[in-house]
């Protein structure tokens, strides 16, 4: 029934791109990411953060910080379906589908905020404490995590909304991601200078991999077939590609500037890199991780979802300098 969810859903969104929202005709040079629609959000001001999808109803959450709103985007019809107001800050978003809740991580409040059903009524709060920031969303073990404060990721239990367990850190987390087994989590840790390795089973720190030439390593990426793990330095620009089993590094080549999102594109074997400088970066994942694409967007655009399941990639632009608050939507070619 997934499998048939996710082909449906695929498939409605690349026949939607005929409808409204429609980007204007591309230039005849092929590039690897094709800009296929821009969808307005309305009057948004501020910085906007992480996205989230509700693949069922192709809805996409969009965390509007400056705003203090999140925006659900219907994907089939390209509009804005509605805005869930009143939020402090908010960073991260995640959705659960086994419980249809999405979550939401505030960095004004340090709260974690929980909308349910359909029409996203108003289910929980649990009070983290501080600058409740990333969200990643384990189906297998159903529970959700969440970086937040001076430094740690807070466990919570998908059905019963209760904050189950701390895993403290040496600093605020930024990316994080779990390793195919779920044994694994691999952590952003910018201000201790580190990708911290977390031990699941034993809820704790059980290496640190230090980052000595670079700084601002905030987004984070796995490619687990390759043993790599991607993460994108600020100072100076560059990705860094370090090697899964025990984080000897493998590649460091430049990038674009002030990224805060990069994905793996599995099926392209190429890397997706979104940057606040105003461009999109492709590389290629295999040999010298070289770059084939920079493709422009917008300044302060430095937020993207890649979704595997529809083929796309998402961008989050800010209204910067008459360029009106949006999400670009971008095919992957060929």
């Amino acid at each position: 029934m997934l499998e048939r969810i996710r082909i449906l859903a695929a498939v409605t969104l690349m026949g939607a791109s005929a409808v409204a929202g429609q980007a204007p005709s591309q230039p005849a040079e092929i590039m690897p990411l094709q800009l296929e629609a821009k969808i307005p959000l309305g009057d948004v001001r501020g910085r906007i953060d992480h996205m989230a999808i509700d693949l069922a109803r192709q809805r996409l959450f969009v965390a509007e910080l400056g705003n203090d709103s999140v925006s659900v985007v219907d994907l089939k019809d390209r509009k804005v379906l509605r805005r869930i107001s009143g939020l402090k800050e908010p960073q991260g978003v995640g959705y659960v589908a086994s419980t249809d809740t999405l979550y939401v991580a505030n960095a004004g409040d340090g709260s974690l905020r929980l909308f349910r059903g359909e029409n996203y009524a108003d289910e929980a709060r649990i009070n983290l404490g501080d600058d409740a920031d990333n969200i990643r969303v384990d189906d297998a073990t159903h529970r959700v995590i969440v970086g937040y404060g001076g430094g740690a990721l807070a466990m919570i239990d998908a059905a019963t909304h209760n904050k189950i367990a701390d895993i403290p850190l040496k600093g605020h987390p930024e990316s994080f991601q779990f390793s195919r087994d779920g044994k694994e989590i691999f952590v952003n840790v910018p201000d201790a200078r580190e990708i911290a390795v977390i031990d699941r089973g034993r809820g704790k720190q059980v290496a640190s991999w230090p980052m000595r030439n670079a700084t601002g390593n905030f987004p984070m990426a796995l490619d687990e077939d390759a043993g790599r793990v991607f993460t994108v330095f600020r100072y100076p620009a560059r990705l860094g590609v370090f090697a899964l089993s025990d984080g000897k590094v493998v590649a460091t080549p430049d990038i674009c500037r002030d990224a805060d999102d990069v994905f793996a594109d599995a099926k392209r074997q190429r890397l997706y890199a979104s940057c606040g400088d105003g461009s999109l970066d492709v590389l290629d994942m295999q040999g010298a991780f070289r770059r084939t694409a920079r493709i422009p967007t917008v300044a302060g655009a430095r937020t993207a979802l890649f979704a595997p399941d529809l083929d796309r990639l998402f961008l989050a632009v800010r209204a910067e300098r008459g360029e009106a608050a949006s999400i670009w939507i971008f095919r992957p070619l060929p």
